[in-house]
Order: C-alpha cells, then structure tokens, then sequence
C-alpha cells in the first residue's frame, strides 16, 4: 500500500513532463516555421525541454527504479494525449485528400 502511494506521484509527474515536452514541441513546430530563423527555435527548444525532463526524472526517481518506470509510463501517456488534442481535427483525418497532379503525356 505505501509503495503504491508513492507511484502516483511519480506518475503525475510523467504526465506532467510529458505535457511540457510534447506541448513545447508542438508550439515549437508551429511558431519555427513561420520564423525567420526556425534553427534558433528549434536548437533552443529541444535544448530546454531535454533538460527539463531529464531533470524532471532525476528528481522524481530518487534512486528507484520503480519510480523511474511510472513516470515514464506518465510520460508516454503524455505524448499520446498530445497527439490526439493537437492532431488533424477527425473531418480531416476522414476526408480524401487532394489528388497528385500527373504529368502531361509525352508524345
């Protein structure tokens, strides 16, 4: 029982990190390309959410394994509750996409 108390926390915290380092990502993508300098954007990015989670997991483990494990699970249940909140709305997940145009026939 006091093991398992223990585990919540650190699975909280996974999903924290996670949402920090996906929800960086996604706003990095998104303001990179329109930037007049996108390799600044996303060099520093990718520089700070590293950081943040590898120092997320080095203080949530403490030493344990077992912590290390769940707050990785958090985080990678993160990254798929990222993905579905900022993907492609389901209409256009749905619809067909735009034909490829062919090449006019040589004669």
């Amino acid at each position: 029982m006091n093991e398992t108390l223990t585990l919540v926390p650190a699975l909280v915290m996974g999903v924290l990190l996670g949402a920090v380092f996906f929800g960086g990502l996604w706003w990095t993508v998104r303001k990179g390309v329109s930037s007049k300098q996108p390799a600044l954007w996303f060099f520093s990015s990718l520089l700070l959410r590293v950081s943040i989670a590898l120092a997320g997991f080095y203080s949530v483990s403490g030493g344990h394994w077992e912590r290390l494990l769940v707050c990785l699970f958090g985080f990678v249940m993160a990254r798929l509750i990222v993905t579905q909140l900022t993907g492609p709305s389901v209409e256009r997940r749905n619809s067909p996409g735009k034909e490829a145009a062919h090449a006019p026939e040589s004669r």
